[in-house]
């Protein structure tokens, strides 16, 4: 915002009158923020707080405090930084355990090494070709029929003569068949 004679005056005018940052930004059309940064660049008087900072009311004033309940309280984490074991107050009890009667768990089975695994004789690799064979898939995956060309391939492609033909078409190619 460009801050004309006309709005300074009226920024001013509205300040002495003491309206709100707020109200004076909504009047001016700008941010209370806006406002707040001009006044202190125009060195205009300091806003009393909008918190209270009234002396503290004396004892009959205050609400009486929520009375606390007796009893046992949580011991303090182990990673507060206190002592591990800190005694309990004198008015606290030790809790009592009393005895539920019902059937014992088993006993666990005791625990040993798993056995070794029998070591599976692999398949029989077959010799690879020196040549790579054609990987085009012939038939439906999953079925028995399924299997691959086969055939060799033609050097630095996955595939033989025949399928290279239908798996690299030349883009032209690819326009005359649209057309």
């Amino acid at each position: 915002m460009v801050w004309d004679e006309q709005t300074i005056h009226q920024l001013r005018d509205l300040w002495a009158q003491g309206l709100s940052t707020a109200e004076i930004g909504r009047r001016l059309g700008v941010s209370k923020n806006a406002i707040v940064g001009k006044a202190h660049r125009l060195d205009l008087d300091s806003r009393p707080s909008p918190i209270r900072r009234d002396a503290a009311k004396p004892a009959a004033e205050r609400p009486a405090p929520h009375a606390r309940m007796a009893g046992p309280t949580l011991p303090p984490l182990a990673s507060a930084g206190v002592p591990s074991f800190v005694p309990p107050p004198p008015n606290v009890q030790p809790l009592r355990t009393i005895p539920v009667a019902g059937p014992r768990p088993a006993p666990a089975p005791p625990v040993t090494a798993p056995a070794p695994r029998p070591v599976m004789p692999s398949a029989p690799i077959q010799a690879r070709r020196s040549a790579p064979s054609c990987c085009w898939p012939i038939g439906e995956p999953g079925t028995k029929a399924f299997r691959f060309c086969d055939d060799a391939s033609v050097p630095g492609k996955p595939y033989c003569d025949e399928h290279a033909k239908l798996a690299y078409v030349k883009i032209r190619d690819r326009k005359e068949d649209a057309a």
